[in-house]
């Protein structure tokens, strides 16, 4: 495992934020930090992502891993990197693209579901191959692609939840991205942090005991 995943292997999950506000993404963060979730990908659905990212690293440091998700141009990879973004998602993956989110030096994982996919995202030289929307395979899916790709760092996103969550690891996922789930639509627009709070506790609970 490459040492640029350190942070990502432990962190384990990862909350994938769109919110309508930067100040519910922040609340949302919050919630979902107290939790026992770290890992938060600001996604750029998110109006001012940069800031929002700017701001969670100032509250929290090194206690949380947090990058931006949902990057699809050049100009969104640097402004996340200059606001101290750890790592950069995009939902596929484009070459120039990529290239353009490697030359900012931060971890990078790009999108890809079928073999032809991952092969491109992997000689691109991406960190992590983002399994997307994984909900259309499951795990069985994700092993599956382990058998041409046994050392390929995989990152299932959709379809992750508590429940499945061990099945997840077992297929040899590297980390797991966890949207509605996680950082649930409704409760976000209800500003119930409560709930995602809860959400986030079940999260590390079940990532706890895939450890355990």
């Amino acid at each position: 495992m490459s040492d640029r995943l350190t942070r990502a292997r432990a962190t384990g999950v990862l909350a994938v934020l769109r919110a309508s506000t930067p100040e519910l993404a922040l609340e949302a963060s919050e919630a979902i930090i107290r939790g026992g979730v770290t890992g938060i990908e600001v996604t750029f659905s998110t109006p001012d992502a940069p800031a929002v990212i700017r701001e969670l690293i100032a509250r929290h440091g090194d206690a949380a891993y947090v990058g931006a998700g949902t990057v699809t141009t050049a100009e969104q990879a640097a402004l996340a990197a200059d606001a101290g973004a750890e790592f950069l998602v995009s939902p596929g993956t484009l070459p120039h693209l990529t290239r353009s989110m490697l030359d900012t030096g931060r971890v990078v994982m790009t999108g890809a579901m079928t073999p032809t996919e991952v092969m491109g995202a992997l000689e691109l030289g991406v960190d992590v191959v983002k399994i997307f929307p994984a909900s259309l395979g499951g795990p069985s899916y994700l092993g599956a692609l382990r058998g041409p790709f046994p050392e390929a760092p995989l990152m299932p996103t959709g379809g992750v939840n508590p429940d499945n969550l061990a099945d997840w690891f077992a297929a040899g996922a590297v980390a797991v991205g966890a949207g509605g789930d996680l950082a649930n639509g409704a409760s976000l627009k209800a500003q119930d942090w409560a709930d995602i709070e809860k959400r986030s506790a079940r999260f590390a609970a079940a990532l706890a005991a895939v450890r355990a």
